[in-house]
């Protein structure tokens, strides 16, 4: 018996040793079956061992091998034993939230039919205080499973966002609802790994291509109230994708609410910055809202034309906005306390010269048409433009009143409507067939969410691919 209880722990522990070293491991369709309905059966299992008077080793061997089995289950459910998906830690550890979920339901099925049998057979002569036992503790393991699940998705799946994870947070535990809840979280993991994995896959094919990989560098100029932060991309998730694609990249670091004539100094001086340290003849800017204002008037009136070969906007109010138009018939003496506390705020952030006024005031339509007579577009300098298109006010919650406002103007993004964003050769307008649309700050990835039928990251890799192809 003992030469036996050596045999069976040795055994365990090369199982063990083989499920780490992924020649053998447990995570498999057949160990989560294992795992999921008969493991959870520890203290019944337990007693008919040692009821049958069997070895206390043996026992305790059971004991951990069950304990580690669970364990292990819980901790990484999926394992990516190909390699073929190769997709980030975070995706991973979604996808084994969403199997969780998956198998946990699976158990509770499993679980239901095991009991009524137990109960229809007298619990096959095992006292029903061990059965409860038994019940309890298949149950706390069992949500345990299912618990791990929710959590991973609730933190880690970015297409839920703040408003379904707050649905879901509070649905979950209304029961049937619940289920619903439930349900709508595998489907959001379930969806964003299918994504996540096929654009890998893609950028393995293409990574060699360098298809971002510009004649002239990217000059990536923000909007207003943001700066370029070291540890805070304006930008999200967009510049390390363009770089992977094999894209050079600079930033304007202009100022948050400086004016546009102001800024546009700033970029000039970037722009002879870059040529200097790169030896590069040009750039090509890529600028989103008021960043658009500001490069078109350094092109123009500050005598950039010769070292910019192109310029793509993205939301640019180069018609104005309404929505300042507006704001802008507000008292004269209140829009001044509110600009003199904005100027302050500002400065806390590192503007040198913010003037929030007059900036507020450079939004206005009747500044755009005096802006458009004199600031002309050079002859030098490819134009393009894109727009987006939001269709829910609460689809960006911060943009719903404003894209109320603006509703009556036209589509708009919260901020900029269509026909306001047009400028040189009009690319296009991002959006969705679905309810949300795709507001002012998805197009710089602002939330770093993911959204049903638009990837910024991947709008922005079409955009700079087709300014190569066109010799930029």
């Amino acid at each position: 018996m003992i030469f036996l209880c050596i045999l069976l722990y040795l055994a365990a522990f090369v199982l063990m040793v083989l499920d780490i070293i992924d020649k053998l491991p447990v995570e498999n369709s057949l160990g989560r079956l294992i795992g999921m309905t008969a493991l959870p059966h520890t203290v019944a299992i337990a007693w008919l061992l040692w009821s049958r008077s069997a070895p206390v080793p043996i026992i305790v061997l059971y004991c951990m091998a069950a304990c580690y089995f669970m364990f292990r289950l819980a901790v990484k459910p999926y394992r990516n034993k190909k390699k073929k998906d190769k997709v980030t830690v975070r995706i991973r550890a979604m996808y084994g939230g969403k199997i969780l979920l998956k198998w946990t339901a699976i158990s509770l099925v499993f679980q239901t039919v095991f009991y009524i049998f137990a109960i229809k057979n007298s619990f096959w002569g095992v006292p029903k205080k061990i059965w409860i036992w038994d019940a309890v503790v298949a149950g706390l393991i069992i949500f345990g499973y299912g618990f791990n699940g929710i959590i991973r998705i609730m933190v880690l799946c970015r297409r839920l966002g703040v408003v379904k994870r707050a649905a879901a947070f509070f649905l979950l535990p209304v029961p049937v609802v619940g289920i619903f809840a439930l349900v709508g979280l595998y489907r959001s993991a379930k969806a964003e790994y299918d994504y996540e994995t096929t654009r890998a896959a893609c950028d393995s094919q293409r990574v060699e291509s360098q298809i971002c990989a510009t004649k002239y560098p990217l000059l990536m100029v923000h909007g207003m109230g943001f700066r370029d932060w070291k540890y805070f991309n304006y930008w999200g998730r967009i510049p390390k994708e363009l770089i992977k694609n094999g894209a050079k990249i600079y930033y304007g670091h202009q100022e948050a609410c400086a004016t546009v004539e102001t800024n546009s100094e700033l970029i000039r001086q970037k722009i002879l910055e870059i040529i200097e340290e790169t030896g590069c003849e040009k750039v090509n800017i890529i600028a989103h809202s008021k960043g658009g204002l500001d490069s078109r008037y350094a092109i123009s009136m500050l005598g950039m034309e010769d070292y910019v070969a192109s310029l793509t906007t993205v939301g640019t109010p180069h018609h104005g906005s309404e929505v300042t138009d507006l704001a802008n018939k507000l008292p004269d003496s209140f829009y001044r306390k509110v600009s003199d506390f904005m100027d302050k705020r500002f400065k806390g952030f590192g503007d040198t010269d913010p003037d929030f006024y007059t900036l507020c005031h450079q939004f206005n339509t009747s500044y755009a048409e005096q802006f458009n007579r004199e600031v002309l577009d050079s002859e030098k300098v490819y134009y393009q433009s894109y727009a987006s298109v939001m269709r829910f006010p609460f689809s960006f919650n911060l943009l719903g009143f404003t894209h109320l406002l603006l509703s009556r103007y036209g589509r708009n993004d919260g901020l900029v409507t269509e026909e306001s964003a047009k400028w040189g050769k009009f690319k296009g307008v991002y959006e969705t067939r679905y309810v949300r649309g795709i507001s002012h700050g998805d197009t710089i990835d602002l939330k770093r969410e993911d959204y049903k039928g638009f990837d910024p990251r991947e709008e922005y890799v079409k955009m700079v691919a087709e300014l190569k192809e066109m010799g930029y």
